[in-house]
Protein backbone atom coordinates (compact mmCIF):
# COMPACT_ATOMS: atom_id res chain seq x y z
CA UNK A 1 0.00 0.00 0.00
CA UNK A 2 1.30 3.35 -0.87
CA UNK A 3 1.61 6.13 1.73
CA UNK A 4 2.77 9.61 1.34
CA UNK A 5 2.60 12.15 4.18
CA UNK A 6 3.73 15.30 3.91
CA UNK A 7 4.71 17.40 6.67
CA UNK A 8 6.32 21.19 6.71
CA UNK A 9 3.66 23.39 5.71
CA UNK A 10 2.78 26.49 7.52
CA UNK A 11 1.72 30.58 7.98
CA UNK A 12 5.14 32.66 6.88
CA UNK A 13 5.63 35.93 5.88
CA UNK A 14 6.37 36.97 2.62
CA UNK A 15 10.09 36.75 2.01
CA UNK A 16 10.07 33.80 4.08
CA UNK A 17 10.95 30.40 3.76
CA UNK A 18 9.56 26.55 4.50
CA UNK A 19 10.47 23.16 3.46
CA UNK A 20 8.20 20.88 3.19
CA UNK A 21 8.85 17.49 3.33
CA UNK A 22 7.22 14.00 1.73
CA UNK A 23 7.61 10.88 3.46
CA UNK A 24 6.89 7.72 1.70
CA UNK A 25 6.08 4.13 2.17
CA UNK A 26 4.93 1.34 -0.39
CA UNK A 27 7.15 2.54 -3.12
CA UNK A 28 10.35 3.11 -3.98
CA UNK A 29 10.67 7.38 -5.03
CA UNK A 30 14.22 6.77 -6.69
CA UNK A 31 12.70 4.71 -9.65
CA UNK A 32 9.52 7.12 -10.32
CA UNK A 33 8.70 10.42 -11.30
CA UNK A 34 7.75 12.32 -8.07
CA UNK A 35 6.95 15.74 -7.88
CA UNK A 36 4.69 18.56 -6.19
CA UNK A 37 1.81 20.22 -6.84
CA UNK A 38 -0.07 22.82 -5.80
CA UNK A 39 -4.45 23.97 -5.35
CA UNK A 40 -4.91 27.38 -4.39
CA UNK A 41 -8.23 28.27 -3.19
CA UNK A 42 -10.43 28.53 -6.97
CA UNK A 43 -7.82 27.74 -8.53
CA UNK A 44 -6.74 24.15 -10.35
CA UNK A 45 -4.17 21.83 -8.57
CA UNK A 46 -0.84 22.91 -10.76
CA UNK A 47 2.85 21.43 -10.82
CA UNK A 48 5.63 23.03 -9.15
CA UNK A 49 8.65 21.08 -9.65
CA UNK A 50 8.99 17.47 -10.61
CA UNK A 51 11.87 15.28 -10.54
CA UNK A 52 12.32 12.67 -13.15
CA UNK A 53 13.49 8.67 -12.70
CA UNK A 54 15.97 10.01 -14.74
CA UNK A 55 17.14 12.28 -12.04
CA UNK A 56 16.06 15.07 -14.21
CA UNK A 57 14.29 18.05 -12.50
CA UNK A 58 11.52 20.47 -14.20
CA UNK A 59 10.42 23.96 -12.40
CA UNK A 60 7.53 25.94 -12.55
CA UNK A 61 8.20 29.35 -14.42
CA UNK A 62 6.57 30.70 -11.32
CA UNK A 63 9.02 29.16 -8.71
CA UNK A 64 12.58 28.91 -10.45
CA UNK A 65 15.00 30.59 -8.67
CA UNK A 66 13.13 30.54 -5.51
CA UNK A 67 12.36 26.58 -4.98
CA UNK A 68 14.52 23.88 -5.11
CA UNK A 69 13.18 19.86 -5.16
CA UNK A 70 15.30 17.66 -4.11
CA UNK A 71 15.20 13.69 -2.64
CA UNK A 72 16.80 11.63 -0.01
CA UNK A 73 16.74 8.54 -1.70
CA UNK A 74 17.76 6.80 1.82
CA UNK A 75 15.10 7.67 3.37
CA UNK A 76 12.66 7.69 0.57
CA UNK A 77 11.35 11.03 1.03
CA UNK A 78 11.46 14.00 -1.19
CA UNK A 79 11.39 17.65 0.31
CA UNK A 80 10.64 21.06 -1.20
CA UNK A 81 12.86 24.06 0.28
CA UNK A 82 10.83 27.36 -0.68
CA UNK A 83 12.38 30.93 -0.24
CA UNK A 84 11.21 34.62 -1.02
CA UNK A 85 7.99 33.23 -0.63
CA UNK A 86 5.10 35.48 -2.09
CA UNK A 87 1.32 35.56 -1.35
CA UNK A 88 1.00 34.36 -4.19
CA UNK A 89 2.61 31.09 -3.44
CA UNK A 90 -0.48 30.44 -1.03
CA UNK A 91 -2.17 26.91 -1.59
CA UNK A 92 -2.24 23.54 -0.55
CA UNK A 93 1.12 21.84 -1.68
CA UNK A 94 0.31 18.01 -2.90
CA UNK A 95 3.14 15.17 -2.80
CA UNK A 96 2.68 13.00 -5.92
CA UNK A 97 4.33 9.60 -7.09
CA UNK A 98 3.53 9.07 -10.66
CA UNK A 99 4.23 4.52 -10.68
CA UNK A 100 4.50 4.30 -14.46
CA UNK A 101 4.41 0.23 -14.39
CA UNK A 102 0.63 0.69 -13.11
CA UNK A 103 0.15 3.74 -14.76
CA UNK A 104 -1.14 5.07 -11.34
CA UNK A 105 -0.92 8.46 -9.67
CA UNK A 106 -0.76 7.94 -5.67
CA UNK A 107 -1.34 11.68 -4.10
CA UNK A 108 -0.86 13.04 -0.34
CA UNK A 109 -2.72 14.45 1.86
CA UNK A 110 -1.62 17.61 1.38
CA UNK A 111 -0.15 20.10 3.55
CA UNK A 112 -1.16 24.67 3.92
CA UNK A 113 1.31 26.62 2.89
CA UNK A 114 -0.22 30.63 3.72
CA UNK A 115 2.31 33.71 2.81
CA UNK A 116 0.65 36.70 4.70
CA UNK A 117 2.25 39.27 6.50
Amino acid sequence: QVQLVESGGGLVQPGGSLRLSCAASGVRFSIYRTGWYRQAPGKQRELVALVRSTGTIYYADSVKGRFSISRDNAKNTMYLQMNSLKPEDTAVYYCNVYVATRAIDYWGQGTQVTVSS
